[in-house]
């Protein structure tokens, strides 16, 4: 069995882009600002692991995807920022939740971290060409059944 990597990144880029909240949404971590000035979103593989819960001739992986949100942190009103980025996450990390298993691209998505790695937003700043980006990263483990055959 093969990583569908593309369809993993898919589920989840379409997830962002059906919630209504983003200018862009993009399969990529964004090397330079918006230029729509909005919120935008990339989305790209942070890591890739096996997990304990492995049979005895295939590996199971921890796939994790970073879902970065983006926006200017010098828009006017300032105080508007959080909020609207936050209901963004919101709206994200309900549909990965609901979807619990990308259609069913993955076993799960490890809400929880059972495998290490839970369901995360961290927000911060990000200087770009600059400017000063607010962003919040949301890291989504998704496990991945026999990912890899072991062979004797």
């Amino acid at each position: 069995m093969a990583l569908d990597i593309s369809g993993i990144l898919d589920a989840a880029i379409s997830h962002a882009s059906a919630s209504g909240y983003f200018d862009e949404v993009n399969g990529h971590e964004a090397i330079h600002p918006s230029a729509s000035g909005g919120l935008t979103a990339g989305v790209w593989v942070e890591r890739v692991t096996p997990v304990r819960s492995s049979g005895l001739a295939s590996v199971t992986s921890l796939v994790v995807l970073n879902v970065r949100l983006y926006t200017s942190a010098q828009q006017l009103p300032l105080d508007a920022i959080d909020p609207n980025m936050v209901a963004a996450v919101d709206a994200l990390c309900t549909a990965y939740c609901g979807d619990f298993t990308l259609g069913g691209l993955v076993r799960q998505v490890d809400i929880f971290g059972a495998n290490g790695q839970p369901l995360d937003v961290r927000a911060g700043y990000l200087p770009q060409d600059g400017a000063l980006q607010r962003v919040m990263t949301i890291s989504l483990p998704c496990i991945v059944n026999d990912l890899w055959e072991e062979v004797a």
